[in-house]
């Protein structure tokens, strides 16, 4: 009998002895009889794997495939056909969560790498073992700073930043009694004086931006660090992953946390997940960072060894007082980004970055030269725009649609377009071609 198979009859009606009762509707008196389902489940025959095969296929064929120009936290970059073949590598596909290092060495072994290499591309001392995405990323960063100040409860958060990301911000903070509170935007950045005066008023833990921002816009944070540092704040920035293998990184702008979300680095968007967020920090901070750091070092034969470093255990023996319950995530996908970054290495990852930049302003280009499209905001812009639309914004996105395209994200009279380095000249220009 294996383990996966129904119970039998008599397997039932001996579990029911053991426990005095002699059907399983006694389990359950207090479920009204109206809403009880007595009828059969509509579950298909059985069916040979060939068939099941045939089955899937049928329906994954249903999916319109689509060459996409959308983006807002999602980018459709080439994924190495080698990545999936990696994972599927026994060392690395072992069982929940290494606690056991001896026989945990493959997982240990990469979440060490995806540490080394977050670190490096953000710029900071440290890097946890990733996290579940990156909006849940962002609001672990916002409980981090105000861990760490203490007696401060008050997060400044950009009016640049995701949608997406501000409504997970929004419900972690109302469950945990922060004040979250807007820094505004002014042409389409983050005000300067208006983070100044909501610094100036005392009590704020963090401070969170975004770059680029929710507009592709590319942000200059000068001058930002210092303000915080004075005002006794975090300074929090949450990036797209691939775009710091040329963008100024957040350690250099003088961030005291980087968070984001790494599906750009490499991972399908396949419907919407899963992703991978990363949290990298200071090392003064290293003691309020969730999750587990994983380390290098020798057994007693001098062989090299990897072991869980740190973890903080008020995670698991005093939950009410913990800054996070995040213990483990879905690591799989922090081993899908670091074998990706391993095979594009830096060079691979910068020419990726290049060639998106390269075709974002060759499609604004040709959008504007219509005369029908013009830039919202006048201000540098990476592999992401935002553009407004003379006509019928809606009508124009349903032609792109019938055509074969995801013709960019709907924002308000205007559209925000994505090009990754998947996008080639020919795609663009019958893309543009279908603007009247």
């Amino acid at each position: 009998m294996y383990k996966y198979f129904p119970h039998t009859d008599a397997d039932l009606q001996a579990m029911l002895a053991r426990v005095g009762i002699d059907s399983i509707d006694a389990l359950y008196p207090q479920i009204p009889e109206q809403i009880r389902f007595r009828g059969d489940y509509r579950l298909p025959s059985e069916m040979s794997e060939q068939e099941v095969r045939q089955l899937f296929e049928q329906l994954g064929s249903q999916n319109r495939q689509l060459t996409c120009f959308a983006g807002c936290g999602v980018y459709d970059h080439y994924t190495p056909s080698v990545v999936t073949y990696l994972l599927a590598r026994s060392e690395f596909l072992t069982s929940y969560t290494p606690y056991q290092a001896e026989i945990s060495q493959g997982t240990l072994h990469y979440i060490f790498e995806y540490q080394s290499m977050m670190a490096t591309l953000t710029g900071m001392d440290v890097s946890n073992a990733s996290m579940y995405d990156g909006t849940t990323a962002a609001a672990e960063a916002m409980m981090m700073a105000v861990a760490a100040a203490k007696k401060a409860g008050r997060v400044l958060v950009s009016e640049t930043l995701s949608t997406a990301t501000r409504r997970v911000l929004d419900t972690y903070a109302l469950h945990k009694g922060i004040t979250l509170e807007t820094i505004p935007a002014q042409d389409g950045v983050t005000s300067r004086e208006g983070l100044s005066a909501l610094l100036a008023q005392g009590g704020v833990a963090g401070v969170m931006v975004q770059q680029p921002n929710r507009y592709g816009i590319v942000e200059d944070f000068t001058g930002f660090a210092e303000a915080c540092h004075e005002a006794k704040s975090l300074f929090i920035i949450d990036s797209v992953a691939a775009d710091l293998a040329v963008l100024k990184t957040p350690g250099e702008w003088g961030a005291d946390i980087a968070v984001g979300d790494g599906q750009s680095l490499g991972i399908p968007m396949q419907f919407g997940g899963p992703y991978v967020g990363y949290l990298c920090c200071t090392e003064k901070l290293i003691r309020k960072m969730p999750g587990r750091i994983v380390g290098m070092t020798r057994d007693n034969r001098g062989q090299r060894a990897f072991v869980l470093t740190l973890q903080a255990r008020e995670q698991h023996i005093r939950r009410q007082k913990a800054t996070s319950n995040i213990c483990s995530n879905q690591s799989l996908m922090a081993l899908f980004v670091t074998v990706y970054m391993s095979l594009m290495g830096r060079q691979g990852l910068k020419e990726a970055a290049e060639l998106s930049y390269a075709g974002a302003h060759y499609l604004c280009d040709r959008l504007t030269a219509t005369g029908r499209f013009a830039l919202v905001y006048q201000q540098p812009f990476f592999n992401e725009f935002y553009v407004r639309y003379d006509g019928d914004a809606d009508a124009l996105y349903q032609r792109f649609l019938d055509a074969g395209f995801l013709g960019g994200v709907r924002c308000g009279d205007g559209f925000i377009f994505a090009v990754t380095e998947k996008r080639t000249k020919e795609e663009i220009d019958r893309l543009v071609a279908l603007v009247p």
